[in-house]
């Protein structure tokens, strides 16, 4: 059973965790952190990245990252860059749920325009740091939702008939749809790099404070039943990252019933996030979209 002991020492590294100013994000940092890690705090809010940073118990920095605005995710790659020679660990945590229907500062719907968008732009213009670390390792948080997104509803700037929950389930598969069209074209290059997703599961987090009081009260009331803390939560991204025996492609979820809960385990994949034709047409909107081409083979073989 994987834990937080079974994390080897990350003395000498360097890592990236979007959206760690709490929750999943915050308990990984933590995690990474306590074994060694120089762990960079992507937050929105400086000052509650700075609390962050301070919370860790090893090294640590902020780096200004807003995902709803492409210009500050090129800012925050270009900072990174003058600070850091390379980047050994990136894992895209943020993200938003169930929001209404609004556009980013690029007019994307807000939820892919953050949960996808903004770190497939994150992704590409880092790399080049990841691929020189000797074993770069990229993880991109999804959900149990993805299993019921549309590959229809991939569009970033529709918001015709536009539903909080089919537009968050559809940035999640995205999710899904894009780490692993990563890790194929890593794969085609032969990069030392690897690309891995994950899923908390049900986790406790302040993700749903913009649910409606209903929603909040039976998950008060009952979701003892199907969440877990974040800390444990934690875990499937904490193995995606860590774990030496990991390879580029798995997903990482809970390993009870349902993946609600439980000690991290790889799953198959949704079936819809593993079709290669779904996942190139992703890759090709995604570059058109944000302007970021991978330095990546364009035409792999599937």
């Amino acid at each position: 059973m994987w834990s937080a002991r079974d994390i080897p020492r990350l003395d000498g590294t360097t890592a990236l965790v979007t959206g760690a100013t709490a929750g999943i994000g915050l308990e990984t940092a933590t995690a990474l952190s306590a074994r060694g890690a120089h762990v960079v705090i992507g937050a929105r809010d400086a000052e509650r990245g700075a609390e962050a940073v301070r919370a860790l118990p090893g090294t640590g920095s902020v780096l200004a990252l807003e995902l709803a605005s492409l210009h500050s995710v090129r800012q925050a790659a270009g900072d990174l860059h003058e600070r850091f020679e390379r980047l050994d660990i990136l894992i895209n945590n943020a993200g938003l749920w169930w929001q209404p229907a609004q556009r980013t500062e690029d007019g994307f719907e807000s939820q892919m325009g953050v949960n996808h968008l903004g770190h497939f732009a994150l992704t590409g213009l880092l790399l080049d740091m990841l691929e020189r670390s000797p074993a770069g390792r990229i993880v991109t948080v999804s959900s149990k939702a993805a299993a019921a997104g549309s590959v229809t509803a991939l569009d970033p700037r529709s918001l015709d008939g536009y539903r909080p929950t089919t537009a968050y389930n559809a940035s999640k598969l995205a999710n899904l749809l894009f780490a692993f069209e990563l890790q194929h074209r890593l794969a085609a290059a032969d990069s030392s790099t690897i690309s891995l997703a994950a899923h908390p599961g049900g986790a406790r987090t302040s993700l749903f404070r913009d649910a409606s009081a209903g929603f909040r009260v039976a998950n008060a009331t009952l979701g003892w039943l199907f969440t877990q803390p974040a800390r444990a939560g934690a875990l499937s991204v904490l193995r995606a990252a860590t774990d030496p025996q990991a390879v580029g492609g798995e997903y990482y979820g809970p390993g009870g019933p349902g993946q609600f809960k439980g000690a991290p385990e790889a799953h198959r994949a949704p079936e819809r996030a593993c079709d290669p034709a779904a996942r190139r047409r992703l890759w090709a909107m995604s570059e058109m979209a944000t302007g970021v081409v991978y330095p990546l083979p364009t035409q792999a073989a599937h």
